[in-house]
């Protein structure tokens, strides 16, 4: 076993599960003899919640992962290019699939029993986006191995301006059109646009977190709802059963007390009898 299989293996396991795992390796590493590769096996982090749902959807979907991996590749090579049609249709693209991917994450935790709850979910969806943009993040992605979200806060280059055009000679007699506007004007409105691009994506990725979320939540009250609709019938029926059961106490008190004192009153009947009897003497 070496650092690699060991990090394969617990990164693969439920939270709950790694710090003993994690232990469990470091022991068995340093009883072999290897104190240095029990050092780095007990230096793994736990994932946090997040963490661990993007690693093991990424595990579990592979094909689905890919086409991140590869909007990713082209965004960042547009960008090196400075081709502004590549990287806004990239960029529309970009929204559309990790929203998509975001949501087989959560889909992924939620059958593991783990649903996401609303920052987790949000740190999932930084991650996706750091993986289009920085290529490391891309492949701790893609190996399911993160012990912590990502985020990229670096600045996302716009493209570059393209050349000025000579202008065209005019004759004086003629009005003098506006001129084009100049490269720092091009450059800015470009980055204008990718920012207002990139604040669509994230709108559209909020949207569908609260959907999402409303889903949930709304799924939850229904089952909340019939769950205290059933303990409401039960309990109206317990009360009911207590009422008879306390009605047929009442009744089987005031028997006892009534056949206790006709008992005692044909008793003494009895020995009254008895001691005529006794007393007779023919």
């Amino acid at each position: 076993m070496d650092l690699d299989e060991a990090a394969e293996r617990l990164y693969g396991l439920d939270p709950e599960r790694f710090v003993a795992e994690r232990d469990a390796l470091s022991r068995e590493a340093r009883a072999s003899g290897d104190a240095a590769l029990a050092r780095s096996i007990g230096g793994l982090r736990r994932p946090t919640v997040a963490a661990w749902a993007v690693n093991r959807a990424a595990r579990a979907h592979p094909g689905e992962f890919a086409e991140l991996f590869e909007l990713g590749a082209r965004l960042r090579a547009a960008w090196a290019d400075h081709d502004p049609d590549e990287i806004v249709d990239l960029t529309r693209a970009r929204g559309p699939l990790t929203t998509r991917l975001a949501r087989l994450v959560r889909e992924s935790a939620r059958e593991a029993g783990r649903p996401l709850a609303g920052g987790a979910a949000a740190e999932v969806e930084q991650t996706l986006d750091a993986a289009t943009v920085d290529e490391q993040a891309a492949e701790q992605v893609r190996r399911g191995r993160l012990n912590r979200s990502l985020s990229y806060t670096g600045f996302t280059p716009a493209p570059a301006p393209a050349a000025e055009r000579p202008r065209p000679r005019r004759k004086r007699a003629e009005p003098t059109p506006a001129p084009p506007p100049p490269d720092d004007r091009r450059a800015e409105l470009e980055q204008a646009l990718a920012e207002a691009e990139r604040a669509a994506d994230q709108a559209a990725r909020d949207h569908a977190e609260w959907a999402g979320e409303l889903e949930q939540s709304t799924e939850e009250y229904e089952r909340m709802s019939a769950r205290v609709e059933s303990l409401t019938r039960q309990l109206a029926e317990a009360e009911q059963n207590l009422a008879a059961t306390a009605h047929r106490r009442d009744v089987a008190a005031r028997d006892e007390s009534r056949s206790r004192h006709t008992a005692r009153s044909t008793r003494h009947k009895a020995e009254q009898a008895a001691q005529a009897l006794a007393d007779h003497h023919p």
